[in-house]
């Protein structure tokens, strides 16, 4: 049983907690960290950053084996095989998912196309694949064409606190049938109007058509990976809590530890979710100095 004096770390994925956990959360008086909350000094979320590095290559895999005959999808090869068109792949968001989804697609011949609203992070997608690629910021009309004709769609938009929805059920009602979307970002809500939370157990669902592929915390398939590449990170914290004299005085001088954090012995200090749920919110800043 959880004490005052515990520290629990995990990963926070507002979409798939409820206000209960929360509450208990409050009761129990836990001090909570969201490692996907962690951000360095230089601005990063080093371990979204490496979880999504995952999810954007598995998302292809994913949607290679979808796209077989034996999942209902169109029978087609993930690839460019001689004298047979290669196939097309939309990659909606041009982050780190957008990045890895886009050279493993690349990687197997497919045809790319990367819609972002951010110029900036269309331009180093570009440089950094070492091949032309179609990219784009998001217009309804170009987007609803690119769908039109894809069969792969991979959601890769993040947002800041809820992922926007950019492709309406409209629009995928107009994609081909046993076409495959892969919302990435269904964590934070879905880019995807038609998207629905699912299961490792029941991954996939069809709606209009096309098959959707809606799993929350797609690193968790390849649990060994994941976990590998968690510890490197959280390995030094851990080091540094110990040599701190505990996760208190370690928070105290580590601001990425503070922003990580999102419970303090019971006191709600992350305004996301305070707004999400509609619960009391304290300033950490403020409780620590």
């Amino acid at each position: 049983m959880l004490n005052p004096q515990t520290v629990l770390i995990s990963a926070l994925q507002l979409k798939t907690q409820d206000k209960k956990y929360f509450e208990a959360l409050a009761k129990k008086r836990i001090t909570a960290i969201a490692f996907d909350y962690i951000k360095d000094e230089h601005g990063v979320y080093p371990i979204v950053k490496s979880l999504s590095e995952i999810a954007g290559i598995a998302s292809m895999h994913i949607a290679a084996e979808l796209m077989t005959a034996s999942y209902g999808g169109n029978g087609l090869l993930l690839g460019n095989i001689g004298g047979v068109p290669p196939t097309d792949v939309v990659i909606l968001g041009a982050g780190t998912v957008g990045e890895f989804a886009a050279r493993s697609a690349i990687g197997l011949g497919a045809r790319v196309k990367v819609f972002d609203n951010s110029i900036t992070k269309l331009r180093k997608l570009q440089s950094c694949v070492n091949s032309p690629i179609y990219t784009s910021t998001i217009q309804p009309k170009t987007l609803q064409k690119a769908l039109m004709r894809c069969d792969v769609a991979i959601g890769a938009i993040r947002g800041k606190d809820r992922s926007p929805v950019v492709v309406t059920e409209e629009m995928i009602e107009q994609m081909k049938d046993g076409a495959v979307i892969v919302d990435v970002s269904i964590d934070r809500g879905g880019c995807f109007e038609t998207s629905q939370i699912t299961t490792h157990s029941k991954p996939t669902f069809s709606n209009h058509g096309v098959i959707h592929y809606c799993v929350p915390n797609i690193p968790s398939r390849y649990s060994r990976t994941a976990s590998v590449s968690i510890s490197n990170i959280f390995t030094p914290y851990l080091l540094e809590i110990a040599e701190e004299g505990g996760f208190e005085n370690a928070a105290r001088f580590d601001k990425s530890l503070r922003n990580g954090m999102y419970f303090y012995h019971g006191i709600l200090t992350n305004k996301t979710v305070a707004d999400w749920f509609d619960l009391p919110y304290r300033d950490i800043n403020l409780l620590f100095f």
